[in-house]
């Protein structure tokens, strides 16, 4: 009885410490409890409205506060496990999927190519039947995103999209939770791309109009982004009231802009056309040129790795270089990833 009690007054304390939270949470109220994100796959920001991402972010905060500011101890994913399909090498990747969901209680299993043969050795389908079998969730970084749509449709259990060829959804999210904490508010901010047109500008497309913020993306001619993604993106713009320009010059992007973003120009699998790509993006380098023409209170964004080529020390090491800040949110964006996947963050009292 009495450890009932204790129970009753834990749950009670939970519920007011969330309340206030709620009140005093800097990126405004979360959205109600109606947002159903259990069992769902995460292949694309396509699929998600704003609402549900924005609760995503949301949940990442909460957690970020209470497990690194307050040091709670929420083993969330006890007795759950993570397969890890890693196609491509990564730091960031790796390093907070497994700390992130072990943090929360939970088992991670990481896959290499030495493990295991996307529909080499095993197909598609048998790989996503046996996963379902051992696994709660699988976080797949991989070449073809055509690879995760069958994962997706054979598995039975939640499928991550860790980085394709077309998106990397995961990176967003600590892209977003970053520049909300320095910001207060996404509403409004223009975000300046300066760079390929890869999986990262696809991310961004298909989800910033959904925040009411702008995108100017510069890219060189030949390394457009794709027209598909291209088209969807200014539908979103259309419905959102934001605007969306794509140029070849990378001051007309950065003009104006809060957000100034760039990635490498050469992704994993491109290294044949290094010559090729290093050439094409000749006076793309991200300087205090480029930030001059920006707005005021210009931040600068890249996901990591850095080359010097991309961006130049004085920008990437000046205080408004948030790169190691990003860095860490892929921790705790990752994490709730999983625990929504999974079960539901049926422990907050929303």
């Amino acid at each position: 009885m009495l450890s009932n009690l204790r129970i009753l007054l834990n749950k009670a304390a939970l519920r007011k410490a969330h309340t206030s939270m709620v009140r005093n949470f800097r990126y405004g109220k979360p959205v109600q409890s109606q947002v159903q994100l259990k069992g769902r796959d995460l292949l694309t920001l396509k699929n998600f409205t704003g609402e549900e991402i924005q609760y995503m972010l949301w949940l990442s905060a909460d957690l970020k506060f209470r497990i690194k500011q307050k040091g709670e101890y929420l083993p969330l994913l006890q007795g759950k496990s993570l397969g890890m399909i890693f196609e491509k090498r990564s730091t960031r990747t790796r390093l907070s999927t497994e700390t992130g969901f072990a943090l929360l209680g939970g088992h991670p299993s990481f896959l290499t190519t030495q493990d295991i043969h996307l529909g080499v050795n095993e197909s598609l389908t048998d790989t996503a039947r046996v996963l379902s079998s051992m696994t709660d969730a699988v976080l797949a970084r991989v070449y073809k995103q055509s690879d995760l749509d069958i994962l997706a449709k054979e598995a039975t259990i939640p499928i991550v999209n860790g980085l394709s060829d077309l998106y990397h959804p995961i990176q967003i999210l600590a892209d977003y939770l970053t520049l909300q904490e320095h910001y207060g508010s996404l509403k409004g901010l223009t975000l300046s791309w300066i760079g390929d047109g890869n999986n990262i500008l696809h991310s961004i497309m298909m989800s910033a109009a959904k925040f009411g913020m702008h995108l100017q993306a510069a890219t060189p001619k030949g390394y457009e982004p794709d027209p598909n993604i291209v088209k969807l993106a200014e539908q979103y713009a259309k419905e959102n009231g934001t605007r969306l320009s794509m140029t070849n010059d990378p001051l007309e992007a950065a003009r104006g802009g809060n957000v100034l973003i760039t990635d490498t120009w050469i992704s994993m699998g491109q290294e044949d056309e290094k010559k090729k790509r290093l050439q094409a993006f000749q006076g793309y380098q991200v300087t205090m040129k480029t930030a001059k023409v920006a707005a005021s209170d210009w931040t600068f964004l890249h996901c990591l790795p850095r080359k010097p080529e991309e961006v130049d020390d004085e920008v990437f090491y000046s205080p408004r270089s948030l790169v190691f800040p990003e860095a860490e949110n892929r921790k705790w964006t990752i994490m709730v990833r999983k625990k929504r996947a999974m079960e539901g963050l049926s422990w907050y009292p929303c």
